[in-house]
């Protein structure tokens, strides 16, 4: 396995700004993900990108311990662009400069709870017949018991099944993603979207660890679980 970890972290983010490099626990956010990936990278080896189009979130990373060399073309630095977009960028920036890879590793900054235990876990799932790993939870939300549609007469009934299910322990269980940890074939990338990706396979993650940062009420319920570590 050759990976290309990358860590996308732009300097505009509106939920939380400048949540990338803002302190929880005491460190910059994004020195999480750096830490899950030198530590991977320790054990898998590889190439270890931080895609931001922002000088001080770049020199923080700089600080964390790592060479900052790609910087993100400002055309990508909106709210709008796609993970798919930036990703394709920095593997055509890796291709230019003859990087051999196999595999990207995405490890988004909005998950400090991710270990690098869950980074190796995923990759070792990995295999080149696959469009991705990625990890997801346990969702408190089921179609088949408290998610519900209307129909053309505005009537509520079930999303999935029969509507039948009396208790949330009896339901299928579902999962979502997680943002935490997507390792993806590189060819799948280049060809689709991550979301026409048909060969997909989870990597478990617990709740406890699924903590995703887009708003200010994630990042003060972030800061109490910090406070508790």
């Amino acid at each position: 396995m050759k990976p290309l970890y990358i860590i996308p972290a732009r300097g505009g983010s509106k939920g939380i700004p400048r949540k990338n490099i803002k302190l929880l626990g005491g460190r910059p956010l994004i020195s999480y993900s750096v830490r899950c990936a030198v530590e991977a990278w320790a054990e898998y080896g590889g190439y270890i990108v931080v895609s931001t189009d922002d000088d001080e979130i770049a020199d923080v990373a700089r600080s964390c311990g790592i060479d900052v060399e790609y910087m993100r073309p400002a055309s990508l630095g909106g709210d709008t662009v796609s993970s798919r977009d930036v990703m394709l960028d920095i593997m055509n920036w890796a291709d230019s400069r003859g990087l051999d890879y196999d595999c990207i590793v995405l490890l988004q900054p909005t998950s400090p709870l991710r270990t690098v235990e869950d980074v190796t876990g995923a990759m070792k799932l990995y295999s080149p017949d696959l469009d991705m790993v990625v990890s997801v939870c346990r969702s408190e939300a089921n179609p088949y018991y408290n998610l519900f549609e209307t129909d053309s007469d505005g009537f509520l009934h079930v999303c999935k099944g029969p509507g039948t299910y009396t208790r949330r322990q009896d339901a299928p269980p579902v999962l979502e993603y997680n943002g935490a940890v997507y390792v993806i074939n590189p060819d799948s990338l280049r060809r689709c979207g991550l979301g026409e990706f048909s060969l997909r396979i989870p990597y478990d993650m617990p709740a406890s660890r699924s903590i995703d940062l887009d708003t200010p009420d994630d990042w003060a319920r972030a800061e109490i679980i910090f406070s508790k570590l």
